[in-house]
């Protein structure tokens, strides 16, 4: 009898660490997710910066140059990225918005063209949702984070190896709204 009570509790011990196991997995890929919302956004917002990039080229083949390279050499944001690699995208997004404000203070013709205004309203609503996914993001990590670390989860997730996610940070110049 001590023997059935034995395996029984080890049974139950075994099949409540697969089940924690599977709601970690599933938490996990729920960030990955997440990020991969983030990802979708970023490349849309830089597919608006490259048609912008294309209507500053008419005024000035200089910044067009230095812009396309910027563009060339950004990171490719995906679902497996960190937030560092999102934050370094978006550094350099922040550069090549600056250079190109440049160009419109320059040529004020543009800044008054019917494309310039419309692709500038697409990178708004990208940047937008970036903001947005950025905060599921956040939302999703925290519920992963906590997951992971309440007992007796936590010593199922220190057995397999989940560690906690990091979030995206706020900072001084994401406390505000760019102003393009």
């Amino acid at each position: 009898m001590v023997w059935i009570i034995i395996i029984a509790i080890i049974a139950v011990i075994i099949f409540w660490g697969i089940g924690a196991y599977n709601k970690f997995v599933q938490a996990k890929e729920m960030v990955s997710n997440a990020m991969a919302q983030i990802a979708a956004q970023v490349e849309s917002r830089w597919d608006a910066l490259t048609n912008l990039i294309s209507a500053t080229k008419q005024y000035q083949t200089h910044e067009y140059e230095t812009l396309t390279k910027i563009v060339e050499a950004r990171s490719n944001v995906s679902k497996d990225s960190s937030v560092k690699d999102v934050e370094k995208d978006d550094a350099a997004f922040n550069q090549a918005m600056k250079a190109i404000n440049v160009v419109v203070e320059q040529y004020p013709n543009l800044k008054a063209s019917e494309v310039y205004q419309s692709t500038m309203n697409s990178v708004n609503t990208y940047e937008n949702n970036v903001r947005q996914s950025r905060m599921v993001f956040n939302d999703t990590v925290t519920k992963y984070n906590r997951l992971i670390k309440t007992f007796p989860n936590s010593v199922i997730a220190g057995f397999t190896g989940f560690q906690p996610a990091d979030y995206f940070e706020n900072s001084a110049e994401k406390a505000e709204m760019p102003q393009w």
